[in-house]
C-alpha cells in the first residue's frame, strides 16, 4: 500500500513517524514550504526538517523541534555580539542549513537536496517539499502583514490573524515527484497539522487539488485527521486562527474545511459526540484516541488511521 501524507510541523511529523512504523518506504510525506525562511544567509526549512529529523529518530521530543542533545554556541555568540537571535538554530541544526544552502547555491533543486538529505540521515520514507519554487506564508494582523515566522516565533503567535496569503503561490508548481507520488497513492492522509497555514499552502497548488480529486474519483480513501481536540489545538495557534478567520474551533470546524476533499475524518474520542454532524457533511467519521504522546502512541494512531482507510494494520 502506497500512502501519501500531506504534512506540516510537529503534528505531521508525529503521524509520519507512526505511519513509517507500519509502511516504511511505502510512505511519501509532502511537506509545507510556506514556513521556510532565509536567515543569516541560510535556507531554513522548518516543516521539512521537523519531519526529516523525526523520521531519522534525531528529533528533540521535549522541545518539539530541532535536534536532540543540541548545543547553542553560535546563537550565544551572536547574542554576545549584540544580535537578537529570536529564531534560534542549534549548532548541529546549523550544519544542516549550511549543507543545504551550499547545494542550492550550486544550482541543485530543493527536491534533489531533500532526497539527498533523506539518504544522508538514513530513513525509509520519502519526504518531498511541495514545490521547488519559493512560497512564503504571510498573515495580516492589526500591525499589517507579517511573514509567518515573524508572527509565529518572534511575536509568539500573539497578534490576531485576520487574513492569510501565500506569496509566490501563483508561480509555484507541485513537483514531478509530488505529482507522481500522489497519482500512485492507494491512500491519502491529511495530517493533524494547522489546516490554514500548514495544509493550506499544499492544497493551494492546483495540481495537488486536482490529484486529490482524481484519487477520490478512483476510490482511493482520503483520510483527514483533526488537529483540534476538545476545541483546542494541541500545539500552535490553529484554534485561535480558525476563530479569527471565521471558522469554528472544533473537530467539526476542521471537518468542514476538508469535506469536499476527504472521504473519512478521524476525530479524537473526546469529540465523539460530533461524529454525526461530521457524517452530515458527507464524511465517514471515526473517533479514536488521537493523542501522540510517545512512539507507541504514534504507531497506534497511525494504525487507527490506516484502519479507517481500510488497510489492515498490526
Amino acid at each position: 500500500m502506497r500512502v501519501f501524507e500531506l504534512a506540516g510541523g510537529v503534528g505531521g511529523a508525529k503521524l509520519a513517524e507512526g505511519l513509517a512504523a507500519h509502511l516504511g518506504a511505502d510512505l511519501t510525506v509532502v511537506v509545507n514550504t510556506g514556513d521556510d525562511l532565509e536567515l543569516y544567509g541560510l535556507s531554513v526549512w522548518p516543516d521539512h526538517d521537523t519531519v526529516a529529523y523525526t523520521l531519522a529518530g534525531l528529533d528533540d521530543e521535549e522541545r518539539g523541534w530541532g535536534l536532540r542533545d543540541e548545543t547553542w554556541t553560535v546563537m550565544d555568540q551572536l547574542a554576545s555580539l549584540g544580535d537578537e537571535p529570536w529564531f534560534r538554530l542549534g549548532d548541529r541544526d546549523l550544519a544542516t542549513h549550511l549543507w543545504r544552502t551550499d547545494r542550492l547555491r550550486a544550482g541543485e533543486r530543493p527536491t534533489s537536496v531533500a532526497l539527498e538529505l533523506r539518504a544522508r540521515l538514513g530513513f525509509a520514507p520519502t519526504v518531498l517539499p511541495m514545490a521547488d519554487e519559493p512560497v512564503r506564508t504571510e498573515v495580516r494582523t492589526d500591525e499589517g502583514w507579517l511573514e509567518f515566522q515573524e508572527y509565529f516565533v518572534h511575536r509568539h503567535q500573539a497578534p490576531t490573524v485576520h487574513e492569510v496569503r501565500f506569496r509566490g503561490i501563483e508561480a509555484a508548481r507541485a513537483t514531478a515527484e509530488v505529482v507522481a507520488a500522489l497519482d500512485a497513492a492507494d491512500v491519502v492522509v491529511i495530517a493533524p497539522s494547522n489546516p490554514i497555514v500548514s495544509i493550506g499552502p499544499i492544497l493551494a497548488l492546483p495540481r495537488v487539488a486536482a490529484g486529490l480529486a482524481a484519487a477520490r474519483d478512483r476510490g482511493a480513501p482520503i483520510v483527514a485527521v483533526s488537529g483540534i481536540v476538545g476545541g483546542v489545538a494541541l500545539k500552535g495557534p490553529a484554534d485561535r486562527m480558525l476563530r479569527s478567520l471565521g471558522h469554528e474551533s472544533s473537530a467539526l470546524g476542521v471537518a468542514g474545511l476538508y469535506h469536499d476533499l476527504a472521504t473519512t475524518f478521524v476525530l479524537d474520542a473526546v469529540d465523539a459526540d460530533a461524529a454525526a454532524a461530521v457524517e452530515g457533511l458527507g464524511l465517514r467519521a471515526v473517533a479514536v484516541d488521537t493523542i501522540m504522546s510517545d512512539d507507541g502512541a504514534r504507531a497506534r494512531v497511525a494504525r487507527d488511521v490506516l484502519r479507517a482507510a481500510g488497510i489492515p494494520a498490526a
